[in-house]
């Protein structure tokens, strides 16, 4: 027959005592994890970064990107105005010098240049015409002057000969008198028309002359024209990579109006804009370097642009050989020095900065699963560390990472494995 046993109930005092036991498992747990000011905290160590403190070279500098362009570019506008008629290259193609680049069509300069041909052409026949009328003027005057001399001739043999009748008495006073007014006369018709001649001669001289400026001025100005039409088939300037071409058949170009742009094979820089802070540390020749495939290459800064827009615009050129193989638009990192570089002691950077502002940092002891917080002192900075003036020492283990949450504690346990 079965029998039934009564359930033991828990005393009171053993109630008590494991209650007591969970209670202070508890506090035990709360007093080694619950972070409290001015105590130590056990943190994963996973979660934290240790850096090392080190002895080396200091240098200011800021980290910019450099866009790659050409040494030299040159601009391509349109020398006239017309509609493009044909495109004999495509973007993108390598040139040589005076390579036909493209033709534009100006029917009104072509019309224009037609009336200034006519319009020399006609200049030029009156000018022969005009040549030829006053050789024949001249030839004209010559012959009177000829047959001038002739007749003053004939009348000085005349007045001779009737002075020397006259002194005696052969012949009257009255044809002494009308022979020697007829040799006068000549005389004085000799005089005027050799004044005559001499003053056609300069007037003609002076007319052929402005003729021949007009001609040789409207020759210059047709020349000029007729460059203006070769210019139409506009050309590469110099041997190089077509870099952009805008244009399209049947397209309307102003003159002056951006066709393209060459670039010239020698060379490329890199076009950079550094943050407005540093405006006042920048300067010509100043220093820096860009790495490509793990090589440093050196640069300098070149150009310094006046106007200042998202930021201070500069070109830098290599100071050696440019990496091989850059392209036009591509992007490179450019480390651009600020100072000399001096030795220092170095920590490198991290988000710790942001809660103690260089003013403490947690150093880990010797063994290394404790970070004590002690007082440090920081000068420059660049992009990769601080300076250190004070509290660490080359070797140091310093933990660089956030201090949020942590602010309070004066010691870090480094907890290896924990979560």
């Amino acid at each position: 027959m079965d029998v039934l046993i009564p359930k033991k109930k828990w005393s009171f005092i053993t109630r008590w005592w494991w209650l007591g036991a969970l209670v202070l498992a508890g506090t035990g747990a709360a007093v080694r994890y619950w972070p409290r000011p001015g105590q130590r905290l056990h943190v994963a160590a996973s979660r934290l970064t240790i850096s090392s403190v080190t002895r080396g070279n200091f240098q200011e500098f800021t980290a910019i990107d450099g866009v790659v362009q050409p040494l030299h570019t040159v601009y391509l506008d349109a020398p006239e105005a017309g509609t493009v008629q044909q495109v004999l290259v495509e973007e993108g193609a390598t040139l040589t010098a005076g390579q036909p680049l493209l033709r534009l069509a100006n029917p009104d300069l072509q019309l224009e240049m037609v009336n200034r041909e006519t319009a020399v052409y006609d200049l030029m026949n009156n000018l022969r015409n005009t040549r030829t009328q006053l050789l024949q003027n001249r030839i004209l005057r010559q012959n009177q002057l000829a047959d001038i001399d002739f007749q003053l001739a004939e009348a000085r043999r005349v007045f001779d000969t009737n002075q020397v009748l006259y002194d005696q008495k052969v012949i009257a006073r009255q044809d002494y008198l009308q022979s020697q007014n007829a040799y006068r006369y000549q005389l004085r018709r000799r005089q005027l028309t050799q004044q005559t001649l001499r003053q056609d001669s300069i007037a003609m001289q002076q007319q052929l002359g402005t003729m021949q400026e007009s001609v040789q001025r409207m020759t210059s100005n047709l020349a000029l024209m007729r460059r203006q039409l070769d210019d139409l088939l506009l050309r590469a300037p110099i041997g190089g990579r077509l870099s952009s071409l805008a244009a399209e058949v049947g397209e309307a170009k102003t003159r002056g109006q951006r066709l393209g742009q060459i670039d010239a094979p020698a060379g490329v820089k890199l076009h950079a804009a550094v943050d407005e802070f540093y405006i006042a540390r920048i300067a010509a020749g100043q220093v820096g370097e860009v790495v490509v495939e793990g090589q440093a290459y050196a640069l300098r800064v070149t150009k310094i642009f006046a106007q200042v827009a998202k930021g201070l615009q500069i070109d830098l050129a290599f100071t050696g050989p440019p990496p091989p193989g850059l392209r036009r638009g591509q992007t490179l990192p450019i480390r651009l020095a600020l100072s000399a570089k001096a030795p220092a002691v170095l920590l490198p950077k991290g988000g710790f900065y942001q809660q103690t502002v260089g003013n403490w940092a947690f150093k880990l002891g010797a063994d290394g699963t404790r970070a004590q917080r002690v007082a440090i002192r920081l000068g420059r900075q660049n992009p990769d560390y601080y300076e250190v003036l004070a509290g660490l020492q080359p070797g140091d283990q310093v933990v660089t990472s956030s201090y949020e949450g942590y602010t309070d504690q004066q010691e870090l346990v480094l907890d290896n494995g924990r979560p």
